[in-house]
């Protein structure tokens, strides 16, 4: 099951955005993204979850008239909206989950909701960042892309060590070699054709791949 989670971030109308919110087999709103929802993707979700404090009167009464299942949560929680995003994604048996309008705004918040993509990875349960013109996603042990030639991949470890990395299809291969939390070498490769497959034996990478060359 693929839900897809819209949060209060930056967000542009696109078709590709637009396509993945009416698809889903299960779309959730955090908090304010549901203005998101409503002024970019047009079509309602079918949860609304947070503390709701992030949320206008008119975007409350179009998820009202379209009855969307609501949750609230009171303000002083441990968890963010969209945290209480993916952990309902993940209680109601999502197997795939995309995330919208998570980037943009104050850097602690983007940085904690790139973070946030450990969390499903932990279980098993493939995650990305969907934005215009890139995707984002943690890997264990294995990841294709696809794309076109020119197109920029980065391989960000986000444990202390990724190890035995193998590549095919980037400009810069790599050939069972670690990569280092902290350093910086797996930013900015590039595909050399239209797909590029990476496999590696132990950690957690967050792959980046950047649409247009």
């Amino acid at each position: 099951m693929h839900a897809v989670i819209v949060a209060n971030g930056t967000l542009e109308s696109s078709p590709r955005l637009s396509e993945l919110w009416r698809s889903a087999d299960l779309r959730i709103a955090a908090d304010g993204g549901a203005a998101n929802a409503r002024a970019h993707l047009a079509l309602a979700p079918h949860v609304l979850i947070g503390d709701m404090d992030s949320i206008d009167e008119s975007t409350r009464a179009w998820c009202a008239s379209a009855r969307v299942e609501t949750i609230q949560h009171p303000r002083a929680k441990n968890e963010t909206d969209l945290e209480l995003a993916l952990d309902l994604a993940c209680q109601r048996g999502a197997t795939a989950i995309t995330l919208l309008a998570v980037l943009g705004g104050r850097f602690d918040q983007t940085l904690a909701n790139v973070l946030l993509l450990a969390k499903p990875a932990s279980r098993h349960i493939s995650s990305r960042i969907a934005a215009t013109n890139m995707d984002a996603w943690i890997a264990w042990g294995h990841a294709d892309i696809q794309g076109h030639a020119g197109e920029t991949v980065s391989l960000i470890p986000i444990t202390e060590q990724v190890d035995g990395i193998v590549t095919q299809g980037l400009k810069y291969p790599l050939s069972a070699e670690t990569l280092y939390l902290g350093k910086a070498r797996g930013v900015s490769n590039e595909l050399v054709g239209e797909r590029a497959e990476i496999s590696f034996e132990r950690g957690l990478l967050l792959v980046v791949h950047l649409f247009g060359a």
